[in-house]
C-alpha cells in the first residue's frame, strides 16, 4: 500500500475488502476513546492516548488489530490472540466484519487498554544482552581497515563491543555517524574502550 499521510488516506488506499474493517476498528476506538489522537506510525495507523493505545493495518488478503499493552491486558473472554512475528495481530486473521470480536466486547477492551494507560502501566523490558548489537557497516569497514583499531576491538568484551557499536548505530546523521567512525578508531588504536574517560585507569 502506498505511504498515506493520515488515517483517511490510509483506509482509502487500502483494498475494497479492508475498507468496512477499518472504518468499523476506527469508529469503536473513537466512540470509546473520543480524545485519541490518530497518527500514522510505521505506515500504519495508531491510535494514541497517553501514549500508543492501538493499531490497525491492512494487508493483501488480511486486516490486523494490535492492543499496545496488549500482553498486559486482562482476557475474560479469551479473544486475545498472541502477537508473534507475523502480519497478524490479537484478533488474528481479519478478512471480514465477522471476524471482528462483538461490539460491546471490543468496547470492553479498548476501555480496559485506556485504564491501563491511565495508571501508565507498561510491558516491561526485557533486560538486554550484552551481544544483542550490530556492527554498522561503516564502522565494520573501518575496523578492517585500521589493523591495530580492529585488534584491539576483538579483545574487547560484549559489553564493550556494544557500547561502541549502539554509540555508532544511535547516530541521527551520517555526518555524526562518521564523525563517530573517526572517533572510535582513534580510540581503539590506542587501546580504549568507549567510556575510558570515565574509568580511573585512563585517568
Amino acid at each position: 500500500m502506498a505511504k498515506a499521510k493520515n488515517t483517511d488516506e490510509y483506509i482509502a488506499n487500502a483494498a475494497t475488502y479492508a475498507k468496512p474493517i477499518l472504518k468499523e476498528i476506527r469508529s469503536t476506538v473513537l466512540e470509546v476513546c473520543p480524545e485519541c489522537e490518530e497518527k500514522i506510525k510505521w505506515l500504519f495507523p495508531h491510535f494514541v492516548y497517553k501514549g500508543n493505545l492501538c493499531s490497525m493495518a491492512a494487508f493483501k488478503e488480511h486486516c490486523a488489530f494490535t492492543f499496545s499493552n496488549g500482553d498486559m491486558m486482562d482476557d475474560p473472554d479469551n479473544i486475545l490472540q498472541q502477537v508473534g512475528k507475523t502480519a497478524m495481530g490479537q484478533f488474528g486473521k481479519i478478512t471480514s466484519l465477522k471476524d471482528l470480536p462483538p461490539k460491546r466486547i471490543f468496547k470492553k477492551y479498548l476501555k480496559e487498554a485506556m485504564r491501563l494507560n491511565d495508571e501508565g502501566i507498561k510491558k516491561p523490558k526485557k533486560p538486554s544482552k550484552a551481544t544483542d548489537y550490530t556492527i554498522h557497516p561503516s564502522f565494520k569497514k573501518a575496523l578492517s581497515g585500521n589493523k591495530a583499531a580492529n585488534q584491539f576491538f576483538k579483545t574487547l568484551s560484549p559489553s564493550n563491543k556494544k557500547d561502541y557499536a549502539e554509540w555508532i548505530s544511535e547516530a541521527k546523521t551520517e555526518k555524526t555517524r562518521d564523525k563517530r567512525i573517526n572517533t572510535a578508531i582513534e580510540w581503539l588504536t590506542e587501546e580504549k574502550p568507549r567510556n575510558w574517560k570515565y574509568m580511573k585507569k585512563y585517568k
